[in-house]
This record gives structure tokens, sequence and C-alpha cells, in this order.
């Protein structure tokens, strides 16, 4: 299907590079600083969608991982993960794919529902269960200092199908922090408010096992996590502009670029267009709230670890990215995306790279 690529230069634009060496000096960094903090890291897949990144974090001691979606789970059970936590509110039309993951390997499942235990019932098979709990992000979760959520951990608890297997949180609300100590005040709270609840929980009777949280920025800048028993981080394996605005990480620790071509370039309206639209980069927007947003940075060929200067990505249309700042026609240009976890969506696979050499094609496993 691919012909032999032993260059950069040999691929078809846009194509998603995977700098190897980068790679896997993120996922060193994210291990030792789990162990460091004391709590077991289960990065979450989503980021990468790929077996092989997924090895390679388990070698370095994950425990189990976390997946968005019943096909991950399934693409990851089958290449022999045995501990796999669904971080996505439960969805009835997908429940029967549930039991039978459960049937396989330690599968967890997430609720914040009286409706979704029921569910889980009703099934008359064994689930392990984990509350979700809104610790700050106001997305999905159970509001954390309300009766609702003491009594969804005592049902859980008390029903003889399921294990209960905690309470969960997404620190998510840190992809809006405006500065490194607001971030890390962020990862804190939420520590603080898993704990407490979960202190509520355990004075009505009801042992809570574990405390699961964190993302990426908040692990980035966490100094203490006393109580928290995993975190989920994902993004810090390839990392993104986003991350390096939040400074997460560096430019030059983003393991992930697309490579794309100048189609058309005019001088008089200091313009150009690479083959890497929203269809390669995806259209978020990225931390609109901190300086130098657009949508995603071109990196200078000359100069590893720096941006392209007097080049900026402006727009997005499907196939179009449009660039202030004129770059000549046939040339190449490497961009990191704003949200790679999003960017890594719309490939089929990453070219695994060392330098400007090809060195393997790794399948990114995407669907429902």
């Amino acid at each position: 299907m691919f012909p032999a690529m032993n260059s950069i230069h040999d691929l078809p634009t846009p194509a998603l590079l995977l700098d190897l060496d980068i790679l896997e000096a993120n996922l060193r960094g994210m291990a030792d600083r789990c162990r460091d903090l004391g709590v077991r890291l289960r990065p979450h897949v989503k980021t990468h969608k790929c077996v092989e990144i997924g090895l390679g974090q388990r070698e370095l001691g994950a425990a189990g991982i976390t997946v968005s979606t019943l096909f991950e789970a399934r693409v990851f059970a089958d290449a022999g993960f045995e501990d796999i936590t669904w971080a996505f509110p439960i969805v009835n039309s997908r429940v029967t794919e549930a039991v039978e993951l459960a049937e396989r390997i330690r599968f967890g499942v997430t609720i914040d529902s009286p409706e979704a235990v029921d569910l889980l019932q009703s099934t008359g098979r064994p689930f392990r269960v984990w509350l979700k709990v809104d610790a700050g992000y106001g997305r999905a979760g159970v509001t954390i200092d309300t009766d609702e959520a003491l009594q969804l951990a005592d049902r859980i608890a008390a029903a003889p199908e399921l294990e209960f297997a905690g309470l969960l949180s997404h620190s998510g609300n840190a992809y809006h922090a405006t500065s490194p100590a607001q971030v890390e005040r962020i990862a804190h709270e939420e520590r603080d408010a898993l704990s407490a609840l979960a202190e509520r929980i355990r004075a009505r009777g009801t042992e809570v096992p574990g405390l699961s949280g964190g993302s990426t920025p908040s692990m980035s800048k966490a100094r203490d996590l006393s109580g928290m028993t995993e975190v989920r981080p994902g993004n810090y394996a390839l990392y993104d502009w986003t991350q390096v605005a939040l400074q997460s990480c560096s430019l030059d620790q983003c393991a992930a670029t697309i490579l794309a071509s100048i189609v058309s370039s005019h001088s008089d309206s200091r313009r150009s267009v690479v083959d890497a639209g929203a269809l390669a980069l995806s259209a978020d927007p990225g931390p609109a709230h901190l300086p130098g947003a657009g949508m995603g940075v071109l990196l200078d060929p000359d100069r590893p670890g720096h941006i392209l200067q007097n080049a900026r990505m402006r727009t997005l249309s499907q196939e179009h990215g449009i660039v202030d700042g004129t770059l000549p026609v046939g040339d190449r240009v490497r961009i990191v995306p704003n949200h790679s976890c999003l960017a890594v969506a719309c490939f089929d696979a990453f070219f695994v790279t060392r330098g400007e050499e090809v060195l393997d094609r790794w399948t990114i496993h995407r669907g429902r």
C-alpha cells in the first residue's frame, strides 16, 4: 500500500510525523513524575490511539490505560491490555459492548446518574464502576458538594453486581488557566475536592478505594498529590502548541507535527496556502485566551525548536491552511497543531521518524 520511504522528503503531504526520540523522552518524563508524586499512571490513549505507543507506556510502568471509546477499548484489549477504564458516561445503546469487554478484561466504567446505575444492574453482570465527579471543569460529573454524590456512591457500593472503584474527575479547567501558578492551584483544588468528598462518603460507612484525576497541564505543575491514587493525563505523549502556551512543555518536546507543502503563494497579499487544513490540523482554536494564538505554528527548518518567524497559521478551511507570510511554492513546512489529540484523529497512521529518516509506520485506530 505504501512504498518504502526512507526520508520525510519521500512522503506525500499532508503527513503526520512522530519523532521517536521526543516521544520516548516524554513517556519517560511523565512516568518519572508520577513515581515522584506517588501516584499510579493510567494514561489516556485517546491522544494517540496507537498500540505501539501504549506498549511503550506500559513498559514504563503504566497501571492500565484510559480510553474514550469502546472501539479504543477493543483495540487495546485485543493487543493484550487487561486493565482499561472507559472515561465516558456509559451509553444505553452500547451497554452490550461494555458487558462483552467486562467479561474479557478488568474493565472500568464511569457513571454520574442513578439511571446509569440502574442500567448496569439490569445487565446482571459485574462491572467496576467509577463515580464521575465535576471537580471544577463544568462538564460531566455530579456536583461535588451535593447529596446526590453521596447517594450515588452508596448505591454503587451496595449493588452486589458492582465494584465501587472510587471517584474520578478531570481537571480540564487547567486548559483555561492564564499562568502556571493557576494550573498548579487547579491541580491541588481537584485533589482537595476529591479527598473531601471521599471523607464524606467514608463517614457514611462506604469505602472509597481510589481517587483518579489529573490532566496533562495539571500534572506538569502539581507539587503534592497526597490522597490521589492515580492520574490520567494523555496529551503528554505528544504535547502540542496549547501545552507550550500553558507552559506545560517546551516547543522542542512536541513529538507530533504535520508535514505540509506550500501550494500557493502571493507576495502582494503576503499570503501562502498549505495543503493542511482542518482535516489535518483540526479546527481547534487552541489557547485563544493566551498570546500567540493561531491555528498552529510553523517550525523553523533551520533552527530546531524555534517558530518560523514572519509566518503564522491564520485560518483553516477543509483542505487549505492560510498562512500570513510569503513562502516559496513547493517548500515543505512542519506544523505543530493546537491540539494533537484532534489532529491525530485526522490521520490513519504516524510516520515514525528520527531526524529526517522515516523508521516505521504505526497505525492510528480510529472508531467509536
